[in-house]
């Protein structure tokens, strides 16, 4: 009796050791990072035209976010701002998109989400669209990622040298939408698997599906460990691909198609983690890197009550939709506070209990926003750059403010912009999300208050900025 007694008293207590070891383990990370991809995208900021039930689901089972901010309305000053947490020009990575033919990337000294908990024993993963330098001294490899497989630039880049490229516009997207061969015919976009090509040219049908089913096959290898899954999908960016047998054929829907396309991946993404009982200790993040390429129609996407797109640096451009769940996220909850993916960074170092180095960032610890403990954000302000990082505009509570300067003339033409004044755009963002009522000249106090600060924000950066990582 005694032996029993003994046998079950142990069994309890190896069970109670068990219990406390997973509740407080490390909590995984995923963040899926669409690209071009707008506000109103998704069925649950109103899309009524797109469906996205295992989105939705991402919402419904936590927070939506409806004041989610980008640091850049263009592809790789946005990524280089949420992997270091950092405004572009912080890092410099602020100068517009990279190329097949640049020669700078991130620089490895910069601390990045996969370093910091890299450092905490994490298994770190990139599967997807990089475009932060496509050099081996600059891939995911040499920024805290264990392992990486996707594109190194934008999917309608070429190796080596950019040339060769199809017809461009929507008419251009439409002749390859009905052709879908065309991925392997019309481009030469290179996939990588860690420092090497292993596909040229990426057949772009399949490759949503193969970044998820990466994924998938990394969190069943590390299912033991703490893991962190970079997932940023080279789409919708275009030109758009969707596997064979999913596609359909009427080019007016091929945004759709790709979104839901997403989304589909996504819900195997989902059923991965519940079928492993890993969802109650993931924090998954759904966001995209900018707004929608509005020139390209029915290629591009809705930024939805949003004015403009793409490259601008009007809300259309730069707030995106943004959902998450996890570990203490209050599921089915909107947050309408301000936050922003240069956040992300020092939010999870708050979660893992691991502080950050010393590096000057501009991320603030959202992690009260997260989990709805704290009713409002911690960020007051937040900058707006222009795609090619120059300063534009800053918003302060309610007040945005953005000062246009004229833009210099195509080459060959007579430069008239320093005779012009700049156009000065003042908005309440909560009365007017639309950005429809100008009160600049009302408000000229506030204009001139707004201003300021603005520039004195940027001088700080500007002074303090570190160097990208450059060929020799």
């Amino acid at each position: 009796m005694k032996r029993i007694t003994h046998f079950i008293t142990c069994l309890l207590a190896m069970l109670f050791i068990t219990a406390g070891a997973v509740h407080g383990a490390k909590p995984n990370f995923v963040i899926i990072f669409t690209d071009d991809q707008g506000y109103g995208d998704l069925s649950c900021f109103g899309s009524k035209t797109i469906r996205t039930p295992n989105i939705d689901r991402i919402a419904k089972e936590g927070r939506k976010f409806t004041s989610f901010m980008v640091a850049s309305p263009v592809c790789t000053p946005s990524r280089s701002a949420l992997l270091t947490g950092c405004y572009p020009k912080r890092v410099g990575m602020h100068q517009h998109v990279l190329f097949p033919s640049s020669t700078k990337g991130l620089n490895p000294k910069e601390h990045t989400i996969a370093d910091h908990l890299k450092s905490q024993g994490y298994a770190t993963a990139c599967f997807g669209k990089w475009h932060l330098g496509h050099h081996k001294e600059v891939l995911p490899t040499a920024n805290g990622f264990d392992t990486y497989y996707g594109i190194p630039y934008s999917n309608d880049m070429n190796h080596p040298d950019n040339k060769g490229k199809p017809r461009g516009g929507w008419q251009g997207m439409d002749i390859l939408w009905n052709d879908p061969e065309s991925t392997l015919t019309k481009w030469k976009t290179p996939l990588l698997e860690d420092e090497e090509i292993v596909e040229l040219p990426v057949d772009q049908r399949t490759v949503t599906r193969r970044y998820t089913q990466k994924s998938i096959d990394f969190i069943k290898a590390n299912k033991d460990k703490p893991f962190f899954v970079y997932l940023p999908h080279s789409m919708p960016h275009i030109p758009l691909y969707v596997p064979d047998e999913v596609r359909d054929p009427d080019p007016k829907n091929a945004y759709i198609n790709t979104i839901e396309h997403i989304d589909t991946e996504v819900g195997r993404l989902l059923k991965t983690l519940d079928e492993l009982e890993l969802s109650s200790n993931t924090y998954v993040i759904y966001t995209t890197d900018n707004g929608p390429w509005l020139p390209f129609r029915h290629h591009g996407g809705s930024a939805g009550p949003l004015r403009d797109g793409k490259g601008s640096t009007f809300e259309g451009g730069q707030r995106v939709p943004c959902v998450m769940r996890g570990p203490g996220i209050p599921s089915g909850t909107v947050c309408n506070e301000l936050t922003s993916t240069i956040d992300i960074l020092p939010t999870i170092a708050s979660l893992t209990g691991k502080p950050l180095p010393s590096n000057k960032i501009d991320g603030l610890d959202a992690s009260g926003l997260w989990k709805g403990t704290a009713k409002q954000s911690s960020r007051k302000e937040f900058l707006y750059y222009t795609s090619r990082g120059v300063i534009e505009g800053i918003r302060s509570g309610n007040w945005k403010l953005l000062v246009k300067k004229p833009r210099a003339p195509r080459r060959g033409y007579a430069d008239q912009s320093k005779n012009r004044p700049p156009q000065v755009f003042l908005f309440d963002l909560v009365k007017d999300v639309g950005e429809q009522n100008n009160l600049a000249k009302a408000k000229q106090e506030t204009v001139k208050k707004l201003r300021v600060r603005m520039e004195a924000i940027d001088s700080e950066i500007t002074k303090n900025a570190r160097q990208p990582w450059f060929k020799n």
